[in-house]
């Protein structure tokens, strides 16, 4: 199926998830009612798995239309061919310098000095957004091309929303100095009318409480990709995109992990563990309506104004949700219209999909909302890259590492919904 006739699909799935909330809401009767709503189910159980598939092809047509570009800068122009593929200037140069080194065995020798010169120049100029390793030379790796940087990120963020800039807060450093975050919850305070004539009161009962807590850089790495000697030479213009791939998934899942259930003890302080408890349910498998409505309203409404305010559970607990209503029989749960890019809703607000939270179980916290916006991710530099010849030889291992923390600045800005012990 081609990606138009996918998209097509798309559409029409949507519109008959549509007419079968209009029929559910209508019907009154209970057996009817859950046909309808496996029905429903079965609809949205198709538009999701079509939904990846439309992304990995829209990635693909993406990745291929850049390959392409670029092959067109190397073509020579009136017999000069130094002149091509120089648009891009050093970067350029030093991301096909660096498909050389891998192809080559990762081995510094078999580049021309001229090529030497330009790999150590690239590491040399991304010091300012690249951090590389503390050996030098080809012994410690090389870091990675802008472009590889960017496929890695993105895939991070594909993965978990947790390393998202447009949920949390991020602060990106060149150092993994401490940070030293400053908090404070001044919800609770107010003024109060003034009497003509009387003084101030200054008892110290209406002083600004601030707290603080610190980020940290810990480091984090992938295990080693290995690829063979013959793949790094014969399929050299696919390497940018597969390593992204591979690393920025394995990236991924450990960063979304620790940012999310993170124990603070060596570790990030995961923001489902730094929450606040919201509301306990009643069931120990089950969420009911009240339940969420109850949590959302935990949150103090000067948290709810913020952009950044969201629901945040595994795709497990959604598929539950989706067949929850209000006291007048309306569905929490809103679909988004995929052609205007407007997402899903639950009473109104964004939610986000974060399958390293707990699902359905006892005692388990399994959804959350506030303001996403004073959970602070901390980013030190960019990927590194690794690329090691001799523990694999003749084939090579090509391997990542990131530094990052995660705090939660305000325990009252985020708060959890956890099921009954039994």
């Amino acid at each position: 199926m081609s990606l138009t006739q996918m998209q097509e699909q798309r559409g029409r799935l949507m519109t008959q998830a549509r007419e079968a909330l209009n029929e559910i809401t209508k019907n009154t009767d209970e057996a009817r009612s859950a046909e309808l709503e496996a029905r429903h189910d079965a609809i949205m159980a198709e538009f999701d798995k079509l939904e990846k598939n439309i992304e990995r092809e829209e990635r693909q047509e993406a990745i291929e239309a850049r390959f392409a570009e670029r092959q067109r800068d190397r073509r020579p122009n009136n017999g000069d061919s130094e002149t091509r593929g120089q648009e891009d200037g050093e970067k350029l140069e030093y991301r096909q310098v660096f498909y050389k080194f891998i192809a080559g065995g990762a081995d510094i020798s078999e580049l021309s000095s001229e090529e030497r010169s330009v790999l150590k120049a690239g590491v040399q100029s991304a010091k300012e957004f690249r951090t590389q390793v503390t050996t030098s030379g080809g012994p410690g790796g090389y870091t990675v091309p802008v472009e590889l940087a960017n496929i890695i990120v993105r895939s991070m963020k594909d993965w978990g929303p947790m390393y998202d800039e447009d949920i949390a807060t991020v602060i990106s450093t060149a150092s993994g100095n401490q940070i030293n975050l400053p908090t404070v919850d001044d919800t609770a305070k107010s003024g109060a009318k003034h009497t003509e004539g009387t003084a101030l009161t200054d008892d110290g009962s209406e002083d600004v409480v601030f707290g603080q807590k610190r980020l940290d850089a810990y480091v984090y790495d992938t295990e080693f990709v290995k690829f063979s000697m013959e793949l790094a030479q014969d399929s050299i213009f696919n390497m940018e995109s597969l390593l992204g791939s591979l690393l920025g998934e394995r990236l991924g899942r450990i960063a979304n992990r620790e940012l999310t259930i993170g124990d603070g003890t060596g570790d990030p302080n995961g923001v489902v563990t730094a929450s606040s408890l919201g509301k306990t349910g009643a069931a120990a498998a089950a969420i009911a309506a009240d339940e969420i409505i109850d949590l959302l309203h935990s949150v103090n409404a000067a948290y709810r104004r913020s952009p950044k305010t969201r629901f945040m559970f595994a795709d497990t607990t959604l598929a539950a949700i989706r067949k929850l209503k209000d006291g007048q029989g309306n569905f929490l749960w809103q679909m988004g219209d995929v052609t205007t890019a407007q997402p899903g809703t639950l009473l109104g607000y964004r939610y986000s999909i974060n399958d390293d939270m707990d699902a359905l179980a006892a005692a388990k916290k399994v959804m959350l909302f506030g303001d996403f916006s004073k959970y602070f991710v901390r980013k030190v530099g960019s990927p590194v890259i690794g690329v090691l010849r001799e523990r694999f030889w003749p084939d090579l291992g090509i391997a990542g590492l990131i530094r990052f923390d995660g705090e939660l600045g305000d325990a009252a800005a985020v708060k959890h919904l956890i099921t009954a012990a039994s």
